[in-house]
């Protein structure tokens, strides 16, 4: 302010083309200076996750009417601010095909034995599922032990590729359990599920085997739509230096009511990485200072396999993407208090270091992810371009160990700290600068091989 007054002085003692000048510097520099001073819109944070976590947002599940309407909302958010559509597309919402399989409940018969509801699961590509032990090709048979090694190999038969009758030991319990719970709200493939099947027996395989097994499953096509918009660069030399800032907003739906309460609003996860996204949006919209071209999505089907980042990273050139920055829960504060986040992968690359180098000088501080042993940098929305050499991070606040509303009917907006959140979004856009300008590029992550797979 003081700037400004003392240009309005010395402008009347000089001629008027020495005046027009000086008011087009004195504009020049209170844009600067208004750009430098941009700060993340608290308002916007508050009314676009409250909007996300309503209760008529239904959880928004994949393939359900939410997730169609919090899609739509985002649109709408992303053409408000002023974003563009991706080269080629006409609109922000880009559409993909997924499919969904539902197998109805078993019915088993083990060497005359009739096993209960929970003692035996199937996943099924097949209309009919009708085997007995006189069938001429019978499925494969095989047994999962008690060890906890062992657990790894009952997941590989997810996804069918011949008819296999899988025995469990008991010892693997809960873990069935949960398998079971899994398999009863349906599966979902990026492509149609083959003609095969996977019978699970909750059990050990006796040693002369007879059954009769059957079940029934529909398999049906469902639209789904990631919510993308782009700021170009400014600078024409660093065209194919893409940045992507990445959040996902589908979640579970409805799941067991608790209380008469049935919608998982799912407001951390991941209603708050997706809201980070809208406000990182209008935030670098107003700075208008971007070298680089910068991409905003909204993933779809996170939650039932990572289908949403998977086609997108299938849109792009991983070689033209400097830097990711996934958003995933960052609506409570993380173990370390407040003004803090942590970092999946953070050993992976740089990406960590230069961010918390733009910081210098305030309180906020970047952590590497103190939870390695739940293996989160291949959980989220982030894996597909890390497996190919992106830096492709998650930031991240949840104590997911000991989260008690994750996934669950109580993930609502009361539980967060908005305040906390909006400090860790304006963190974000503070540290994201040298890379926005080019000034910083990461180092890439070795691609996922065979060889060093983990």
């Amino acid at each position: 302010m003081k700037t400004i007054v003392l240009l309005s002085c010395l402008l009347v003692a000089v001629p008027f083309a020495a005046q027009a000048q000086t008011k087009a510097r004195a504009k020049t520099k209170t844009k600067t200076t208004a750009s430098a001073g941009t700060m993340v819109s608290a308002a916007t944070v508050t009314r676009v996750i409250q909007t996300l976590a309503a209760d008529d947002m239904q959880g928004r599940g994949t393939g359900q009417p939410g997730g169609l309407k919090a899609a739509q909302f985002l649109a709408a958010e992303f053409q408000r601010i002023g974003l563009k559509p991706l080269p080629g597309q006409t609109g922000f919402e880009q559409l993909l095909t997924v499919y969904q399989s539902l197998t109805s409940p078993v019915a088993a018969v083990i060497n005359g034995q009739t096993m209960a509801p929970l003692q035996a699961v199937a996943i099924s590509g097949q209309p009919t599922l009708r085997w007995t032990s006189e069938d001429a090709q019978p499925p494969a048979v095989v047994v999962i032990g008690p060890e906890p090694a062992e657990r790894g190999k009952l997941f590989s038969y997810l996804r069918p590729t011949a008819n296999t009758l899988v025995f469990v030991d008991t010892a693997q319990v809960k873990v069935f359990r949960q398998l079971a719970g899994y398999v009863s709200k349906g599966t979902t493939n990026a492509e149609p599920p083959k003609p095969f099947s996977t019978v699970f027996v909750l059990g050990p395989k006796p040693a002369t085997l007879t059954y009769r097994i059957s079940a029934s499953s529909v398999v049906q096509p469902v639209e789904l739509r990631n919510v993308v918009g782009m700021l170009p660069g400014r600078d024409p030399k660093r065209a194919k230096e893409n940045v992507v800032f990445s959040g996902h907003y589908d979640h579970l739906g409805y799941l067991k009511p608790v209380a008469g309460d049935s919608i998982a609003n799912g407001a951390d996860d991941d209603a708050s990485g997706t809201t980070a996204v809208v406000a990182l949006a209008e935030y670098f919209k107003k700075k208008n200072n971007n070298a680089r071209p910068l991409i905003f999505v909204a993933f779809a089907a996170e939650e039932v396999g990572g289908f949403g980042s998977q086609f997108f990273s299938k849109q792009l050139d991983p070689q033209q993407v400097a830097a990711m920055f996934n958003i995933e829960m960052i609506g409570k504060e993380a173990k370390f208090g407040p003004n803090t986040a942590f970092i999946t992968g953070y050993e992976r690359s740089d990406f960590g270091k230069l961010l918390q180098a733009n910081l210098a000088g305030s309180k906020f501080k970047f952590e590497p992810d103190p939870y390695l042993e739940q293996n989160l940098f291949y959980r989220s929305d982030n894996a597909t371009l890390a497996r190919l050499g992106v830096p492709a991070h998650t930031i991240s606040t949840d104590q997911i160990p000991t989260d008690g509303l994750y996934h669950s009917v109580d993930d609502e907006v009361e539980s967060l700290n908005l305040t906390n959140m909006a400090a860790v979004i304006q963190a974000i856009a503070q540290s994201a600068s040298g890379i926005v300008s080019g000034k910083q590029t990461p180092t890439r992550i070795p691609p996922l091989t065979d060889d060093n797979r983990r």
